[in-house]
């Protein structure tokens, strides 16, 4: 094959493919060649710092060699066959799923992920409950699919609409900017009141499900007061409704669990889940069920189907993910070094006016920034992401927060070595707009 420059590899992605969520012409896209462990680099052998794990899903770091070993041979063997025939694969990944997720989650249906695996959750909960309306928060996002897109809260679903009827949406227990205009010291839970308020309104007896993610994800890191999806779990119950954990992008180590609400002893009905299944090797999505869900499909027809379906390649890449996950501590690592990034961001806090708040679970990790402390006013971070780019440590950022989500496989040096550039980063660029200040 021609090795092609980096700007003719920009040139005709460009020309010739479309990028998502952005206008295509003001594009500037690294072209990478390769990746190992923590870094990329781009044509021109520039490496970067990934900070953002790319879509916050290459939890086992890049190119690992025993996933990539495991695709390798099971290509050798069988690659696809129809969704209607058995393997090995998915039936391993299918028993080990049972094994690892809380409680008595059974069987899984298998997707190419995320948003497939939303759209697919949707039907079931539909078909177990014979109810018809889905709630969601407004700070999600869950997809770009149909009814994905309509779960998800956040701007991205204007643009969709009309989308899937039937979605109703609630407000998040987002301590920083507490909706109901409580703080974190006088709380009084109101968004847990009011999750059971909106029920109330919307009819109990009409509501099939209630999705929410893990620990919320691109809509800011937002992680849940101690007891809310306790609680949130007991109104379920109480209205016989089933309860949905989005764990696309919060499962599998990043918050030091193997799902998100497992720090929290939660068993929801339904998880949903992709990204880290596979480290991102191979597309992948699966929708995991409680052991009633899956029986009252024994004699009721489940009208899904995927032609990817339990793709045998994908199945065996998830294998090996999470036998990665397991043989080499991954997740302890991710508790660890989870601890002291949480100790860093704290001390940058104190350091610099331009944080307004400092998220952390895990290797899970959020600047909130702000032109003033009090009024909270959202500082574009847009300077701070180029700065950090441009210097080799590769972020992403939403609104006014910047996410801090590495491999998990990352050492506190190799963090020390980010944390420096946004340190820099920060008193150039963001603090000398606090304030009115230049």
């Amino acid at each position: 094959m021609t090795k092609l420059t980096a700007q003719e590899i920009v040139d005709l992605n460009k020309e010739y493919t479309f990028f998502s969520w952005s206008a295509q012409g003001a594009l500037k896209p690294i072209p990478v060649t390769r990746a190992e462990g923590v870094y990329f680099w781009d044509a021109d052998g520039k490496r970067y710092l990934d900070f953002a794990s790319q879509l916050v899903n290459q939890n086992a770091g890049h190119q690992h060699p025993k996933i990539v070993k495991a695709i390798q041979d099971q290509a050798a063997i069988l690659t696809f066959v129809s969704p209607s025939a058995a393997t090995e694969p998915r039936g391993l990944l299918g028993k080990k799923l049972a094994e690892i997720t809380p409680g008595d989650l059974k069987k899984t249906f298998f997707a190419l992920g995320g948003a497939e695996a939303n759209e697919n959750a949707i039907k079931i909960a539909r078909f177990f409950t014979g109810r018809n309306k889905i709630l969601a928060r407004y700070r999600s996002y869950h997809g770009a699919t149909h009814g994905a897109i309509a779960l998800t809260g956040d701007y991205r679903r204007l643009p969709a609409e009309p989308a899937m009827p039937g979605v109703v949406h609630f407000l998040d227990p987002y301590c920083y900017r507490c909706p109901f205009g409580w703080t974190r010291d006088t709380c009084q839970r109101e968004c847990i009141k009011h999750v059971e308020e909106v029920i109330q309104y919307e009819g109990p007896d009409q509501i099939a499900a209630i999705i929410m993610e893990g620990v919320t994800g691109t809509n800011g890191l937002i992680i849940p007061p101690d007891d809310y999806w306790p609680r949130v779990r007991e109104i379920c119950d109480k209205y016989g409704i089933l309860l949905i954990s989005d764990e696309v992008m919060s499962g599998w180590g990043r918050t030091g669990e193997w799902f998100a609400v497992d720090n929290w002893g939660v068993v929801p009905d339904i998880i949903t889940t992709a990204k880290g299944i596979t480290s991102g090797y191979v597309p992948l999505g699966a929708v995991i069920v409680r052991e009633k869900i899956a029986k009252y499909f024994d004699d009721h027809v489940l009208s899904a189907g995927l032609t990817y379906n339990g793709h045998a390649l994908a199945c065996a890449a998830a294998l090996a993910t999470i036998e990665t996950y397991e043989e080499e501590k991954i997740f302890e690592n991710a508790k660890k070094v989870g601890k002291y990034l949480g100790k860093r961001l704290e001390e940058l806090k104190q350091k610099h006016p331009s944080i307004g708040d400092a998220r952390y679970i895990g290797l899970f990790t959020a600047l909130e920034l702000v032109k003033n402390r009090e009024t909270k006013e959202p500082l574009d971070p847009t300077p701070l992401k180029s700065f950090l780019i441009a210097n080799g440590v590769y972020v992403f950022g939403f609104k006014n927060v910047l996410f801090i989500v590495p491999p998990l496989t990352i050492t506190k040096e190799q963090l020390d070595e980010g944390l420096t550039m946004i340190d820099e980063g920060l008193a150039e660029l963001m603090d000398t707009q606090v304030n009115g200040k230049s």
